[in-house]
């Protein structure tokens, strides 16, 4: 029995190569194509029908129903023996049952057709295999009538065809019995062996070795009378041993009275080489693409940028995949980001209106509803008279770059927040010594004044006035200094429901009875640590913002809570750093804020008050108040919904500390005081107050001065108040030479420089009394006596 092929089979293996090497699109479609291929075989000559194993018929293709003149529908189901003729169904059983034993059956059949006339018929019945099991066969018939005829012919024209084949540049050969019979010179030619040579060598000895079995096999069948594959290519080893490709054509005639092999062979060697070489441009052109970071385009120029090539980068970029764009499940132009489509659409047009390259920048949005960012560059593509066939181009994943850009475009945003922010601390520390001793004075002498005139007095409420209006400009330093991070503080454990607490009745005076105040206290709040001034401030600038908001009738709601803020959440919120902390939010159910006054919300002097209605340093000052303590401030707000503020502000751990109240009328003392100040006016202003005080006052304008007084002093000296910056030596310096002198000494540092300048001089330390200048009596009166009461530090 004729043995299977298998996939290794080498002519299967040189089958599968033919495939490949078959250069027309159209003809790899109609061998990919079931329904092409059923087309094909409804189209060709060849009676052709599939039979069962119990002679019944499977298929039939057009010409097999036309030569017996039924439809073919007819035919399908039937038995043979229903509708052949005895003799011819006797002879075609015979053969078919050698076929469905596993032996392939050619034979020749006179037969009279249905106009009764005399065809010889050539039959081929091949077994049909299901796995191992011969299930039927595929029977092909041809007419070789008129084939025959021209057997005959061929042999009466035999010299015209040698004339013919010598003449010919394509090398013609025959062969029978394994040998060749006959060769033309461009055989020879081909080969390099002499026609004499090549008459005297079996037919595939100048077969190369990978492909001789095969051609050795098809050879034999063919010599054999067998239906052989007619059109091949493989590789031939030439009489210098090079090696060439060559294309075969062949043909079973009959010669002598037998089968032979006649065959055209044309060298293809230059065209093997030539796409070869094709064929390794396009894998290193497949490659580089591949590993490109982003992909290459061909399209139309139509409203979706419908693609005819994509390639398959496209879907790491997008999500899609090139089948996706290719049979228009998705469009290029879809996934454009919408408010880019139409500025792409016309920058588009306007390069090919001057037929130049396209480039850009623009976000699409994946599958995945990511939004990232590509750099296109393309071109029109025009035939000669200057019509645009198609676009075409390279598209490249910029997302990484772009995030870059952001987030350089944050940092640089942050970095000139923070410059202004220091610019502005400079410029409030610059000022804010010389400002709030002149202020000093001003304030000390009004008060001191206001003492000796009589309320009822037109002079009482001038001079009011005046310190009305100085108290504004010490508080207008005070605002500036806490945005710049600045201003001196008294840091306390503090409840912060506590605090609120305390501040209610305060708040609801300010925010007016049209608008309703709602307490929200968070339970099992930590403590936080802040100055208790500070944190009215805080309240007190929120609540003010938020009255502002609403318009006649409102509500105001302050709560507060805890937050653990991760990595996650910080990521997305600039400067904040993970950790646990105690929240207070105060919202309003006012106008709410657009996104351009929230980018500004807490520039220094930014207001969106009406001139004279709003100096622009509430919020900013409680930024700098919040950042000074180590919190955050977020604001949430969309305009006619309202805003929210939120300050985070560090949990810590310990016990509360009582915020002390004093009492408003100043509070007199009979203690002994050293005074050391350099300016003179400040000096004897404050002088002036400590003796209304009923304090008994040495004055010094220089620290040798004091260390002078308190030597040559016999009695107590109850108390140092002294400037912290001095020529000659600093206050902290001069507490320390005076300490050696009087040992139970208390003391009481001043200074109208900002926070970062007393810092340095080591009088912000936890338990060291300090005043800033400038103040009042009764503010003066209090810090006194809370330095009485402590023991000395």
């Amino acid at each position: 029995m004729p043995r299977k092929r298998s996939a290794d089979d080498p002519e299967q293996k040189i089958e599968r190569n033919e495939k490949a090497d078959k250069s027309a699109p159209a003809t790899e479609s109609l061998l990919t194509s079931a329904e092409t291929l059923l087309s094909v075989l409804n189209g060709v000559s060849l009676l052709i029908a599939y039979i069962d194993r119990e002679e019944r018929y499977g298929f039939v293709n057009r010409a097999y129903a036309n030569w017996h003149r039924v439809r073919q529908e007819d035919l399908i189901g039937k038995k043979l023996s229903e509708f052949l003729k005895p003799d011819a169904y006797e002879k075609a059983s015979a053969n078919i049952k050698k076929a469905l034993s596993g032996q392939p059956v050619s034979y020749e059949n006179q037969v009279v057709d249905p106009e009764g006339r005399e065809k010889l018929m050539s039959v081929t019945y091949e077994p049909y295999y299901s796995g191992d099991r011969i299930i039927g066969l595929v029977a092909t018939l041809t007419d070789v009538t008129e084939r025959k005829r021209a057997e005959a012919a061929l042999q009466e024209s035999e010299q015209r065809f040698r004339i013919l084949t010598e003449s010919s540049p394509t090398a013609v050969m025959l062969f029978q019995d394994d040998k060749w019979i006959y060769a033309n010179s461009a055989a020879a030619e081909i080969t390099g062996y002499s026609v004499r040579e090549l008459l005297s060598m079996n037919f595939w000895d100048f077969v190369h070795p990978d492909d001789r079995q095969i051609v050795m096999q098809r050879g034999k069948r063919r010599q054999s009378g067998e239906s052989v594959t007619p059109r091949y290519q493989f590789k031939i080893l030439c009489k210098d041993r090079s090696v060439k490709w060559v294309d075969l054509s062949g043909e079973t005639i009959a010669f002598g009275g037998k089968p032979a092999g006649v065959i055209s062979v044309m060298d293809i060697t230059e065209q093997k080489c030539a796409a070869e070489e094709l064929r390794e441009r396009e894998r290193q052109l497949s490659s580089m693409i591949s590993n490109l970071p982003g992909f290459v385009y061909r399209c139309a120029n139509d409203h979706d940028w419908t693609m005819t090539f994509i390639s398959g980068q496209c879907a790491d970029l997008t999500g899609y995949s090139a089948s996706d764009f290719l049979q228009n499940k998705i469009t290029f132009n879809e996934i454009v980001r919408p408010d880019y489509r139409e500025p792409l659409r016309e920058k588009w047009q306007e390069t090919l209106r001057r037929k130049d390259f396209f480039e850009d920048e623009y976000p699409i949005v994946a599958a995945s509803g990511e939004i990232r960012w590509v750099w296109e560059r393309g071109r029109g593509v025009f035939d000669p008279t200057g019509e645009l066939l198609f676009l075409e181009g390279f598209i490249w994943d910029i997302t990484d770059r772009k995030r870059e850009e952001q987030e350089k475009e944050k940092l640089q945003a942050q970095l000139t927040q923070a410059q202004r922010m220091e610019s502005v601390g400079r410029l409030a520390g610059g000022i804010a010594h010389d400002f709030n001793n002149m202020l000093s004075v001003i304030l000390g002498r009004v008060d001191m004044g206001m003492m000796r005139v009589d309320p009822a007095q037109p002079l009482y409420r001038d001079l009011e006035e005046i310190r009305k209006a100085a108290e504004r400009s010490a508080n207008l330093t005070r605002q500036l200094l806490a945005f710049a991070r600045k201003q001196t503080v008294s840091l306390r454990m503090l409840d912060l429901n506590e605090t609120v607490e305390g501040m209610l009745k305060i708040l609801r005076r300010l925010i007016g009875e049209d608008i309703e105040l709602t307490w929200l206290p968070g339970k099992n709040l930590s403590p936080v640590k802040i100055d208790p001034g500070q944190m009215d401030q805080i309240l007190a600038n929120l609540c003010v913002n938020a009255k502002d908001a609403i318009k006649n009738v409102g509500r105001i709601t302050i709560e507060t809570g805890t937050a653990a803020l991760d990595k996650d959440f910080c990521a997305g919120h600039s400067g904040f750093v993970p950790g646990d902390y105690v929240t207070l939010s105060v919202s309003d159910n006012g106008c709410g804020m657009n996104e351009e006054t929230q980018n500004n919300l807490f520039e220094p002097f930014f207001t969106t008050k009406d001139i004279g209605q709003g100096t622009g340093l509430g919020l900013s000052t409680v930024y700098g108040i919040v950042k000074q303590h180590s919190g955050f401030i977020n604001a949430e707000s969309e305009p006619g919904k309202g805003s929210t503020f939120t300050i985070y502000l560090p949990r810590h751990e310990g016990r509360t500390e009582p915020v002390k109240k004093e009492n408003e009328a100043a509070v007199t003392g009979t203690e002994t005081v050293l005074l050391v100040e350099d300016e003179p006016a400040i000096l004897e202003m404050t002088r002036m107050m400590l003796h209304r005080l009923g304090y008994t006052v040495l004055s010094a304008g220089k620290p040798a001065e004091a260390l002078e007084l308190a030597r040559k002093h016999a009695g107590q000296i109850h108390l140092l108040m002294t400037d912290v910056v001095m020529p000659e030596m600093n206050g902290r310096d001069l507490a320390q030479n005076i300490t050696f002198i009087h040992p139970n000494i208390r003391r009481l540092f001043m200074s109208g420089y900002p926070a970062d300048v007393i810092a340095r001089q080591g009088v912000l330390d936890e338990g060291v009394h300090f005043i800033q200048k400038p103040f009042l009596m009764k503010d003066l009166a209090a810090k006194l006596r809370g330095a009485m009461r402590d023991q000395q530090t």
